[in-house]
């Protein structure tokens, strides 16, 4: 067992003040060698961090949690590469039903909310051999003791905001660690029908009626009731049930 009670996530951590961003320091290593699955890349602060398709990621130094984890899942049909980001989603929202008050919910396909405010976002990105995954690298950018944020961020907010105090970066990490490999081993146990009950069980707006917003502007007003196979978001509306992928629609607060 590592230091943070894992078997293998964290048992190998390569830690930085300061990088670009700990996605491209780990795709740089792994066309370099083969690090150890679950070995673990953090930054105290990354200048060129990255949301999903390029949105940019803002934070301060050393108040967040920085990281990107690389695992082998070669299990894992390319078609089926959106369970991989639901077992990470649910590992960070995992941590966040420990903060006192909270009530986390996976905003589509996996930001992290509290409330109706983000506080946590996730970037997959992964490699393919023929119709297999062959490695992923899973970038989290966790909001842990920051308090004030750029004002052209649209609802930000952070577990120390929620909890009323601040918290140990380490302790933080370590307990990620730990969920995120307790939701991986269950992904690759085949424990789907699990992972799916609990990824819906925490869908932000799922079931709820609201607006959303289509690439062209025009509003959709609509119902929340699942996902596809690949992930696609199905909403329910007056013409009937329609699929989104990624950026084909877009949360109206």
């Amino acid at each position: 067992m590592s230091p943070n009670n894992t078997l293998f996530v964290g048992n190998v951590a390569i830690d930085f003040d300061e990088l670009a961003s700990t996605n491209d320091y780990a795709i740089e290593l792994l066309t370099k060698t083969k690090p150890s699955e679950g070995t673990v890349i953090s930054a105290g602060y990354q200048w060129a961090g990255r949301g999903q398709i390029g949105s940019a990621w803002l934070a301060p130094a050393r108040q967040n949690l920085l990281m990107s984890v690389i695992l082998y899942p070669s299990f894992l049909a390319a078609r089926h590469q959106f369970r991989l980001n639901q077992a990470m989603a649910l590992a960070v929202s995992d941590l966040m039903l420990g903060i006192k008050g909270s009530d986390p919910s996976i905003k589509w396909p996996n930001d992290i909310y509290l409330g109706d405010r983000k506080t946590a976002g996730m970037l997959i990105q992964n490699s393919l051999s023929g119709a297999w995954l062959q490695w992923s690298v899973i970038g989290i950018g966790l909001n842990v003791n920051q308090l004030a944020f750029d004002p052209s961020l649209p609802n930000p907010s952070s577990m120390a905001l929620v909890a009323g105090h601040t918290f140990s970066l380490d302790e933080v990490k370590a307990e990620l660690c730990r969920y995120i490999e307790q939701r991986y081993l269950q992904l690759r146990a085949g424990e789907l029908s699990l992972l799916q009950r609990d990824y819906l069980s925490r869908l932000y707006r799922f079931g709820q009626d609201a607006y959303y917003r289509r690439p062209d502007g025009e509003l959709l007003y609509g119902r929340i009731t699942g996902l596809d196979e690949q992930g696609k978001l199905c909403i329910s509306h007056q013409q009937g049930e329609e699929k989104f992928g990624l950026k084909e629609i877009q949360f109206v607060s």
